[in-house]
């Protein structure tokens, strides 16, 4: 019995795809980092964000697994990690129901948020579980429709940093928006990574992502453009701090760009190994930008 729920256990482990959580973390950090540096930093509060921004992305990839099951497009031809669904691990019927638990968590997670900030937040939390569901499910599945990009940048980057900050200190901040746009490009390579991995199988099954629609060769120009807007957008906070942060942003950079040449180097399965490296990145890049906004001077 008890290897049985240990087994059962890391099904669920591995359908929450861990390697790739640290998307949703990393953007609240920063946030965290820019409302500490300037005074008003609540723990509490980030503590929610992190629920909120955590268990968003598990029901996402629960959902992700279900919907692409029910759709046909996890094939045994599959070159991603095993889905939990298609492997026969978890029901589909349990999977679901792990969806909407994981969401309930989430949306509670937002609504004890409230009373630190005020009412409108509703229609944040709204949005965030609506793309949770819309994001591979419903009569127009974003992510089969070329929308999962700006998904992305939306939902991993401008809105979590934003709204953590705001939560925090009740306005909007032009560093928190800027640094959400960064946070945000860099967090797109991951589904790039994943999209041109799955490019054959994407367009037999009908996905219609970005690379399915506009070839491989552009998502290697948008994997690469992504890094140097990313380390663009910091550039005039880099031009204000310490000579070993200049360093440090020059090796997580070089680690960005030896992912890139992945892209070049190798097909099908070996591209899983990237993928995880991708996301690795966007942490080291989110603890990166922390560091810069807590040694920065004081404006």
């Amino acid at each position: 019995m008890e290897k049985k729920f240990g087994r059962q256990c890391s099904y669920w482990i591995k359908a929450a795809r861990p390697r790739t959580l640290p998307a949703s973390v990393s953007p609240v950090l920063i946030a965290c980092a820019i409302t500490y540096k300037e005074g008003f930093f609540q723990l509490f509060p980030a503590i929610l964000c992190v629920l909120v921004a955590l268990f968003a992305q598990i029901a996402s990839n629960f959902a992700n697994d279900y919907f692409d099951y029910k759709k046909g497009a996890d094939g045994a031809e599959r070159l991603g990690p095993e889905r939990a669904v298609a492997q026969g691990w978890i029901s589909p019927g349990a999977m679901l129901s792990g969806t909407f638990v994981a969401l309930g968590i989430a949306c509670l997670s937002g609504c004890v948020l409230l009373y630190f900030s005020d009412w409108r937040l509703i229609f944040v939390g709204l949005a965030i579980a609506l793309c949770v569901l819309a994001y591979s499910a419903g009569p127009y599945p974003l992510a089969y429709n070329g929308w999962g990009d700006l998904c992305v940048l939306l939902f991993y980057g401008i809105i979590p940093v934003c709204f953590t900050y705001y939560v925090q200190v009740g306005s909007f901040s032009l560093l928190a928006f800027l640094l959400s746009l960064a946070v945000g490009l860099l967090s797109i390579n991951i589904l790039v990574v994943n999209n041109y991995r799955d490019y054959e199988q994407d367009c037999l099954s009908g996905k219609r992502t970005t690379i399915v629609l506009f070839g491989r060769r552009f998502g290697k120009i948008l994997y690469l453009l992504n890094i140097i807007l990313a380390f663009g957008l910091l550039i005039p906070l880099l031009l204000v701090v310490p000579v070993y942060v200049l360093a440090l942003s020059a090796f997580v950079f070089t680690l960005c760009v030896a992912r890139w040449l992945d892209l070049s180097r190798k097909e099908g399965k070996a591209l899983n190994q990237t993928l995880g490296a991708t996301a690795g990145n966007v942490l080291l890049f989110s603890l990166l930008v922390v560091w810069i906004v807590l040694v920065m001077p004081v404006a």
